[in-house]
This record gives C-alpha cells, sequence and structure tokens, in this order.
C-alpha cells in the first residue's frame, strides 16, 4: 500500500502535532469539585426532567449501567449502592468547561473547542518525544490543580489520531494521563486494537457497510485502498482514512455549519394544557433559537413550531401540533421570531378537548449566513433600526447575563413549563446567593 504519510513527516523541519485534550466523565467530576467526600464514589448525572443517565463516574460504568438507562428502571440498584445522582446543572458546567479552556489557552496560541469538555490544541514547534509528553503531563497536571477536573490528552499528527491516542489514554493509567502516537510503529500498534466502530466520524451506518465487508479494526480501515473508501463513504469516509493513515485533512473551523437548529423540551408531570403557559415556553425556545444563530452568526428563512400529547397515555386525549412558517426575510431578530413562534402556536392551537401537551419545541431552518441575505422589495420591517436594537439587546445581555432583555411573552421566572431538577446541585461558580447565607440573630 505504499509508505504511510506519517513515515514522511519524518523529514519535515517542523512536524505537526496536534493534542486532543479531554474532560474526563465531566459532569461527574464538575458535580465532585464542590463536593470532595465524592471522590472514589459512584456519581451518575440525569438529563432534563430527571429523565434518564447522561453522565456516569468509572464505578456506576463497573456496574454495568448503559448511559440512557431511564432513572426509574436502575433507582433501586443506585439507591442500595449509595450513588450520589444529580440533575443537569447546566450553568455549572459551562462555566467551569470556560475555565478549563482559558487555562489551556495558556499554553498554545491555537486552540479549538470542540465540545463542553473537549478541545484541540496545536502543539507544532513544542518538542518531540518525551520532551512533548512532559510538556502534556504539565498541561494535564495545571488543569487538573486550577480546576480540579482530571482530563486525559492524546497526542498525534492528526485529529483523528489524537483521538485514538485520548482513548487509550484514559484506558491505561500507565501513560499518566498523556498518550502519544508519534511513530509508524504506534500507530499501527494503536489502530490494531481500535474498534472501527470507536473512530470519531465512523457512524452506524458507515459501521454496517465497513463490517459488511469485514473491516473490524481501525487498521483494518486503514489498509483498504482510497477508491474502495471512497466509493463504500464517499469524501467524509476518505478524510478519516487519511487522518487515521498520518495526513492531516480535517479543520474544525471549517466543517459546514448546522442546517437547523432546534430547541425543545419535555414538560414535567401531565404536560401543559393552558395556551399561555405553552405560549411562555415556545416564547423562550424561539429565544434560544435566536441565541444560537447570532453565535454563529446566521440568519434563518424557516421556522417550526410543534407540540404534541403523550402517545404513552391512552387514556387522555390525543392531539399534534405542527406549523412551519417561511420568512418573507431570512433573519435572527429576536422579536420578529418570537412573535412568529407565537403565531404558528396560536393557529393550531385547540382550546376544546383538555389536550395535556407533553413536550413542544422549535426549530430553524434554512440557515444562511448573515452576511449573504436576500432582501424583499415588499419588506415592511425597517431593517436598520430592527439591526441596531438587536445590537443593542446583545450588549445588555452579554453584560448582565442571558435573557436580561426579553421579549414579554417569554413570561416571569416562575414558570410551570420548567424542567424537572428534584436533584440539582447548587450554581456554585455563578450564583453567589446560593453559596453565602447571611443570617441575623
Amino acid at each position: 500500500m505504499g509508505r504511510s504519510y506519517l513515515q514522511h513527516q519524518k523529514t519535515a523541519e517542523k512536524r505537526q502535532m496536534i493534542a486532543l485534550v479531554d474532560c474526563n466523565n465531566f459532569y461527574c467530576s464538575c458535580e465532585r469539585v464542590f463536593n470532595p467526600q465524592l471522590r472514589d464514589k459512584p456519581v451518575v448525572v440525569l438529563s432534563n426532567n430527571d429523565g434518564c443517565v447522561v453522565a456516569r463516574s468509572n464505578e456506576v460504568k463497573a456496574m454495568g449501567i448503559k448511559m440512557g438507562t431511564p432513572l426509574y428502571q436502575i433507582r433501586e440498584v443506585l439507591e442500595a449502592n449509595n450513588v450520589a445522582v444529580f440533575s443537569s446543572n447546566y450553568n455549572l458546567y459551562g462555566d467551569m468547561s470556560r475555565r478549563v479552556m482559558m487555562l489551556l489557552s495558556e499554553f498554545t496560541p491555537e486552540l479549538t473547542q470542540y465540545s463542553i469538555d473537549e478541545a484541540f490544541l496545536d502543539l507544532s514547534g513544542f518538542g518531540e518525544g518525551e520532551k512533548l509528553i512532559s510538556y502534556g503531563r504539565k498541561i494535564v497536571k495545571t488543569i487538573g490543580k486550577g480546576t480540579g477536573i482530571p482530563v486525559t490528552m492524546g497526542i498525534a499528527p492528526t485529529k483523528t489520531l489524537a483521538k485514538v491516542a485520548s482513548r487509550y489514554g484514559k484506558k491505561y493509567k500507565g501513560y499518566q494521563g498523556v498518550c502519544m502516537i508519534d511513530s509508524e510503529k504506534k500507530r499501527i500498534k494503536a489502530l490494531q486494537g481500535f474498534e472501527i466502530g470507536d473512530v470519531w466520524g465512523i457512524g452506524h451506518r458507515s459501521l454496517d457497510k465497513l463490517r459488511y465487508y469485514g473491516i473490524n479494526t481501525a487498521l483494518d480501515f486503514t489498509q483498504k485502498s482510497e477508491s474502495f473508501v471512497r466509493k463504500l463513504l464517499t469524501i467524509t469516509g476518505v478524510r478519516t482514512w487519511k487522518e487515521l493513515r498520518g495526513e492531516s485533512c480535517i479543520d474544525i473551523e471549517e466543517l459546514p455549519q448546522k442546517k437547523s437548529i432546534c430547541t425543545s423540551r419535555s414538560f414535567p408531570d401531565s404536560g401543559l394544557s393552558e395556551l399561555s403557559s405553552l405560549e411562555e415556553a415556545v416564547a423562550n425556545f424561539s429565544s434560544e433559537c435566536v441565541r444560537k444563530l447570532r453565535m454563529q452568526h446566521s440568519c434563518c428563512t424557516e421556522i417550526t413550531v410543534f407540540a404534541y400529547t403523550s402517545r404513552f397515555r391512552l387514556d387522555l386525549p390525543q392531539h399534534c401540533i405542527n406549523r412551519t412558517i417561511h420568512m418573507q426575510v431570512p433573519t435572527n431578530d429576536l422579536q420578529e421570531l418570537v412573535s412568529t413562534a407565537v403565531r404558528a402556536l396560536r393557529i393550531d392551537f385547540c382550546k376544546e378537548g383538555g389536550y395535556q401537551y407533553k413536550k413542544a419545541g422549535v426549530i430553524v431552518w434554512n440557515i444562511v449566513p448573515d452576511s449573504a441575505i436576500q432582501t424583499n422589495l415588499f419588506d415592511t420591517i425597517d431593517r436598520d433600526k430592527q439591526s441596531r436594537l438587536a445590537a443593542a439587546i446583545d450588549a445588555i445581555n452579554r453584560k448582565n447575563g442571558h435573557n436580561t432583555i426579553k421579549v414579554a411573552v417569554q413570561g416571569t421566572k416562575n414558570k410551570s413549563w420548567h424542567l424537572k431538577c428534584e436533584h440539582i446541585s447548587k450554581q456554585y461558580t455563578t450564583n453567589l446567593s446560593e453559596i453565602i447565607k447571611v443570617t441575623t440573630d
């Protein structure tokens, strides 16, 4: 098959080395930071409405509890093993993520955050061999000391190989938190024992195709020809194939933006029956979609509102709302999209029948960059004025917190549709009033 690209890299004056820093059991680790007695104790974090398991400590993994397991199925097991159970505390997790990324940025001029608990660092020119491993361990130690969050680092010439190295770093304690693939021998050995289904970028559909052809490990995959991979998995699969062979060709920042953004939520208890409560929920979901649009400098041309009753409650009347409205001009304006979403809800809402809507959501479609908007000759909205107002609202919300300024229909803080969070921890890093209690005699 010819020499790997990794072999050709040896002659390069400045060899590219990419590090993936991955926070270990991130949600559970965040809960442990401010509750030291939970160290080495089993911990789980639940999804919205305390529905199912979304994060597990190593102790819980050893019990055989799987991701996504509903709470009601394992409640007795958790109680019997004294497992600490927490509701998702995204304010805490988001702020701890910010602190981790801030510390990481001090070690390299090029950092790309990939997810809430992962980041890629360009360590090219920071040394080779043991020197680079030592530098990586310094980073790992600094993050652990500075935030209390344990992290693992994988170092390799490509992002996909760095992902592979990170998995090995987590699996084997002998690496002391840093695993590096920097030679052809290490690459082959690492890929030999790496299941193809665990490779970054290989989805379920691709996995079925690969296994049909007897491809079970990452090494099996790299030994196929480029033409075979292209025919089977198109250009996306080829990029993964090249990355596993040592050729860097995936740039996170160049990945395509989302074609749609959805914000939805299941409601506690039996659900919502009042239009006013459902309007509040839909308005807030729309607001969250707007926030995400503006973060990625995009606009949408269509908005969909949906709400439906529980299909498991056959004793209750069933109803479904699903309405899509096309916008005259692509927009990311808060007032425009919230009012449109509420209007779409009102069109299909049925006052008669006593329906209990268990879930609702908002989807914005046909997303385009905000720098390339096709205007409409018959548009009745003053877009310049709208843009100035939106910029002012953004500035206030950035300074004082999300939803400091909001549309009236979003309602007050006391919402009947709020998530069920019976096991939520305190917002230790973002809300001082939850930590310091002042009492008077």
